[in-house]
């Protein structure tokens, strides 16, 4: 199992070619008390950087991106009805979506754990 990071304070943790994707806590700290996520359509193909949902908070919104290429198989319905999850477990059940990659290839340009702590001032 792989986890990557994206510039815009998502995480991606693959496990073959299904990855989950979520906000880091970086960006829910950042946010403040999440109120609202759009998730992506099921069956729909993103391209990398694409938006794929948005998150609302009190504070403001946040689109969030894909990390990388491929087709949503998954969304965490349990977002919906209780958006606070990604607030108490960002990177756990406050997961976002799944997908399926296109082009793993494409997880080389992502941080890893160090990198991102680094970045984001960890």
């Amino acid at each position: 199992m792989t986890i990557k990071y994206t510039e815009d304070h998502e995480w991606i943790r693959v496990e073959g070619d299904i990855a989950t994707v979520g906000i880091t806590t970086h960006a829910q700290d950042a946010l403040g008390d999440v109120v609202f996520v759009e998730l992506p359509e099921v069956g729909k193909t993103y391209a990398q950087k694409e938006v794929a949902g948005v998150v609302e908070s009190v504070k403001a919104a946040a689109d969030v991106y894909m990390p990388i290429s491929g087709e949503v198989t998954e969304v965490n319905e349990g977002l919906r009805d209780e958006p606070s999850l990604a607030n108490s477990d960002p990177t756990g059940a406050g997961w976002f979506f799944k997908v399926k990659l296109s082009d793993a290839g494409q997880l080389t340009a992502l941080m890893d754990e160090a990198a991102y702590q680094a970045f984001a001032g960890a």
